[in-house]
């Protein structure tokens, strides 16, 4: 995809590079006139009028000629000089510098790809919402886990979360979709014990999905009053003693860790499991020993995954903007920057570092605890390399290190890979068992604010 597909900013056209009028200074104005006649002709113009007027004492015709060529020849160079540096100087106004594209288009030619996309996913969400009357909860408006499912699929909790989400980044542009309704199915979708759980986890709710509905519904303005009691209840059962399991995952960590910081940003568990999420960095020998991450924060914490070491620097920002940061916090997180920085295959667009990933969580079934309960989680790794890569911090730290360069190949080619993973608006994953394409709302959703944040980073008003 192209820097003007990805949004680094506005078009330059060659009308912008065209010299100024010849109404500069006067030594400008000379050196032109001078220039007109060509560098070889004023230095053998120098030439003639050097033979004619150098005095006869100077010994021998050989030596008039002598300085008369060589100062002929200094005048040429001097014309020569003086007319590329005001070529040069005229053209100052036309840097090609990183980010900008030179087009023969007119500045307001046309929009880019983004509003198109934003249409495009827009239509795809109103088209395929589901509206279920249930007998027991009422009727339900969201979506089911994947667009495409029965028209009569019953909303599910992570897909209706993350449909809001989106709409909530789209602006919501008319009145196909109501904010109201997607609230209100959110909260008739809650267990009757309290908190949400996934569609394959039964009727125990599970705080990484109940941080992730109560964020959505927070962005939404839902009742301070009701999400506060919903907190209490996530994050009294999110302990080592009750959820050893999800205290040691980092995917369930900072998932709770992102939900919370929007849902609740003064509970007392946010500064706990930042800490957890800090200590349970790995160091990685192959990148010069770098903080990062793996799938585990307790041993054995398994390989260093650029998918989680993402996930972790998306959460520590955040919560270092709600709650500030410790030295030892900043330093994990930009170690987790600067090791992402460190990817070293390529291109960077389809680089190791990008694969998507699928992890399983395991739990005891509360009815039976030798079984357990198994949650298939699909990770979408450009777009959360695409987002770490575009925290505030990131930058700054590049520009520190000398790495602006390798800073933005790294995130235009994560960017690059999230635009090639869609198509007219909705993002497909290809099934790893049997290649059948499914299009999860939770991917759309990522795609879409990695897209927007990469967009919003490098748009450059005209000027």
């Amino acid at each position: 995809m192209s820097q003007q597909q990805l949004g680094r900013g506005p078009l330059r056209t060659d009308a912008d590079s065209e010299p100024p009028p010849p109404s500069g200074p006067r030594p400008a104005r000379f050196v032109r006139w001078l220039g007109g006649f060509g560098c070889a002709a004023a230095g053998y113009a120098v030439f003639q009028s050097l033979v004619g007027v150098l005095p006869d004492s100077i010994d021998g015709q050989s030596a008039r000629y002598a300085i008369a060529a060589v100062s002929g020849l200094g005048t040429a160079l001097a014309a020569w000089l003086a007319a590329a540096l005001l070529r040069s100087r005229s053209g100052e106004n036309t840097p090609v510098g990183t980010g900008r594209v030179i087009a023969a288009a007119p500045p307001l030619s046309g929009p880019g790809p983004f509003p198109e996309l934003f249409s495009a996913t827009y239509a795809a969400l109103a088209e395929h919402v589901s509206v279920v009357d249930d007998p027991d909860a009422g009727r339900l408006t969201g979506w089911p886990h994947s667009l495409g499912e029965s028209a009569q699929s019953r909303p599910t909790p992570v897909g209706t979360a993350y449909g809001l989400h989106s709409t909530l980044d789209l602006g919501m542009p008319d009145g196909r979709l109501s904010t109201g309704d997607l609230v209100e199915t959110l909260w008739r979708l809650r267990l009757p014990d309290g908190g949400w759980s996934a569609r394959s986890q039964g009727t125990v709710a599970r705080p990484e999905v109940t941080a992730l509905v109560l964020g959505a519904l927070a962005r939404a303005g839902a009742d301070p009053a009701r999400l506060a009691a919903e907190v209490s209840h996530c994050t009294s059962g999110f302990t080592l003693e009750l959820d050893r399991t999800g205290r040691e995952l980092t995917h369930v960590v900072t998932t709770v860790l992102r939900g919370l910081l929007r849902a609740a940003p003064h509970a007392d568990v946010l500064p706990l499991l930042r800490d957890s999420l800090v200590d349970g960095a790995i160091t990685d020998p192959r990148r010069q020993h770098r903080r990062c991450w793996g799938y585990r924060l307790a041993p054995v914490h398994g390989q260093p995954s650029p998918l989680h070491t993402a996930l972790a620097v998306v959460a520590l920002d955040r919560a270092a903007r709600v709650l500030g940061e410790s030295g030892n916090a900043r330093a994990a997180r930009e170690d987790g920057i600067r090791w992402l920085l460190a990817c070293p295959d390529a291109p960077h667009h389809s680089c190791l570092d990008l694969s998507n990933l699928r992890e399983e969580v395991r739990r005891p079934r509360p009815d039976d605890p030798s079984r357990h309960e198994v949650l298939n989680v699909r990770h979408f790794t450009a777009s959360w390399v695409a987002r770490s890569l575009l925290t505030p911090g990131a930058r700054d730290i590049a520009r520190e290190d000398g790495l602006e360069e390798e800073w933005r190949e790294r995130v235009n080619g994560a960017a690059t890979a999230v635009w090639a993973a869609q198509t007219d608006g909705v993002w497909t994953w290809v099934r790893d068992d049997t290649g059948e394409l499914r299009r999860p709302v939770w991917m759309t959703y990522q795609g879409l604010s990695a897209l927007r944040a990469h967009a919003v980073w490098m748009y450059q008003p005209p000027g």
